[in-house]
């Protein structure tokens, strides 16, 4: 298994000190999330300051982006990265969609099977001179003059990792993707019984074996040296997990525990803005499913329970506090590196 981390800067200075501290110590990817910041410049300055660790995308937006302003950002990355570049697509919720992108939302899962599609059309088209001819349901391609295609690169395969949760994306992943970044709001069960079966179908359906396709996820992580520090860190992922509970595209996760009925009341309260109430609705068995808790030195134990067998790479790493002590990052990577064999 691959061990990654995040890579969620405020500024490139600190892309580029988290990026030669994550090479350095023997990480295997850094993933730049589109929260409050563009997701694809910090991994500009991290293939500047880096040469071996891959680079990717945990996620981009894909419906705010033309598929070929995608491609030609990908396509550069990658020819400068060394071919380490991994374009990592989700497609988000609906009213971010409607509302904070102000795009339309229709038809999610076949739009971005029609994404995945006209990005490596447009790919061969660069790299093969071949004719762009794409012709779908939501995009057209047709149109590519020698002044606006860049030409080839020495490694054209860029991975196309999809992101989400539930059963239609989980099978489109299968079918057309090259891996399936799950959600950090997952459990086991979930991962086992609704995520795996579906991308199985998917593979099946395209002809393709799970060699050739990657697993992956982060997770909530609650620890601290002691006991007290562990309580403490419960707190916020607690508010996390009820954050994310609160989503009804989420609520699978909660049925496959027979816990729904928690999201129709967590909705209720965000709706009314009572967060601690929220917070409250998360009981000790929700939270020991959904997240890893524990001392700093059985974290990576658990880690290696909960995941070994079962995924292709792990995002690891713990609040903002820990990850200012490079020391305890450091022993905390080694750890479960060690724990899983890597």
């Amino acid at each position: 298994m691959k061990i990654d981390t995040a890579l969620m800067p405020s500024t490139f200075e600190v892309a580029a000190k988290v990026a030669r501290e994550a090479e350095e110590m023997g990480l295997d990817g850094l993933w730049s999330a589109e929260t409050s910041h563009d997701p694809f410049f910090p991994l500009v300055v991290a293939a500047r300051e880096t040469e071996r660790i891959q680079l990717g995308t945990g996620v981009a937006i894909v419906f705010p982006r033309s598929p070929m302003v995608l491609a030609n950002i990908c396509w550069d990355l990658q020819a400068n990265s060394g071919g380490r570049f991994m374009l990592g697509l989700g497609t988000q919720v609906k009213g971010h969609n409607q509302r904070r992108f102000s795009v339309k939302w229709e038809a999610p899962v076949k739009r971005l099977r029609e994404v995945v599609l006209s990005l490596r059309a447009i790919w061969d088209c660069w790299q093969n001179d071949t004719a762009l001819n794409f012709e779908g349901e939501f995009y057209q391609f047709s149109l590519m003059t020698p002044f606006f295609n860049p030409g080839p690169i020495e490694q054209p395969h860029i991975p196309i990792i999809l992101s989400g949760l539930n059963p239609l994306i989980s099978r489109l992943a299968g079918e057309v993707g090259d891996g399936f970044f799950v959600h950090n709001f997952h459990t086991p069960t979930y991962l086992k019984e609704t995520v795996l079966p579906n991308i199985e179908k998917g593979l099946a359906k395209a002809g393709r074996q799970r060699e050739d396709f990657t697993l992956q996820t982060g997770t909530f992580i609650a620890s601290g040296a002691t006991p007290d520090e562990v309580r403490q860190a419960v707190g916020a992922v607690r508010q996390q997990v009820a954050f994310y509970a609160s989503t009804r595209t989420y609520k699978g996760v909660l049925d496959a525990h027979g816990w729904g009925e928690t999201c129709f009341r967590l909705n209720e309260k965000a709706a009314k803005g009572d967060w601690d109430g929220m917070a409250a609705e998360i009981t000790d068995e929700m939270l020991d499913e959904i997240a890893v808790i524990g001392t700093y030195d059985t974290i990576a134990t658990k880690l290696a329970t909960r995941y070994s067998g079962l995924l292709d790479r792990l995002i690891v790493g713990f609040g903002a506090s820990e990850r200012q002590d490079p020391g305890r990052y450091r022993e905390f990577v080694q750890e479960v590196r060690s724990q899983m064999h890597t």
